[in-house]
């Protein structure tokens, strides 16, 4: 009797269906993974020191950022944890009520990519100040070129990034003279 129990059991488990393999969900043609409108930017300019505020031109610059982008349907402003970066992002936060949100500013602009995904923020109109060392970096980490070897305190990078291709432009946004700042100074 045993030994027919055995044989049964061994019957009913070689007869077990097998396992369902899951299958990667394809992203669909509307998918906005990696996609969206930046428009990037160097912080305005700051006095001297580490974690310093705007000087009176920064500040009247961060104003005409304000002026240049409260129509342009903004929905986040990503900033380096930096005093002269939020300054930068006060009027068009404020006046516009728009959320913000940090970023660690790297050589890779890894740090950026990350945030934009943790945020679930892919696929929207994203103000990005940055460093004046790290433009270059967030250029290409977003697949764009990168400017040659200066970035204006006036200078703003609109990038249009599309599922398989990226469009960029240089635009200035102010017209207070400015000091052209080598690619790798804060």
């Amino acid at each position: 009797m045993r030994h027919y129990i055995i044989l049964l059991l061994s019957c009913c488990l070689a007869c077990e269906q097998p396992v369902p393999v899951k299958e990667p969900v394809p992203l669909t043609d509307d998918s906005t993974f990696l996609t969206g409108t930046f428009f990037l930017v160097r912080h305005a300019e700051q006095l001297p020191g580490y974690d310093s505020s705007l000087t009176e031109t920064g500040f009247r610059r961060a104003g005409d950022l304000y002026r240049f982008l409260k129509d342009s349907a903004i929905q986040k402003i990503y900033i380096t944890p930096f005093l002269r970066s939020l300054q930068t992002a006060d009027s068009l936060r404020a006046y516009k009520n728009v959320d913000t949100a940090s970023y660690n500013p790297d050589s890779t602009g890894e740090g950026l990519i990350y945030e934009i995904t943790r945020h679930d923020d892919w696929g929207k109109r994203l103000l990005i100040i940055g460093q004046g060392n790290t433009v270059a970096s967030v250029m290409r980490s977003l697949k764009a070129k990168p400017p040659a070897d200066t970035v204006s305190y006036s200078d703003m990078f609109l990038i249009r990034k599309y599922r398989d291709s990226v469009k960029s432009r240089k635009i200035s946004y102010s017209s207070i003279p400015s000091i052209k700042a080598k690619a790798t100074e804060k």
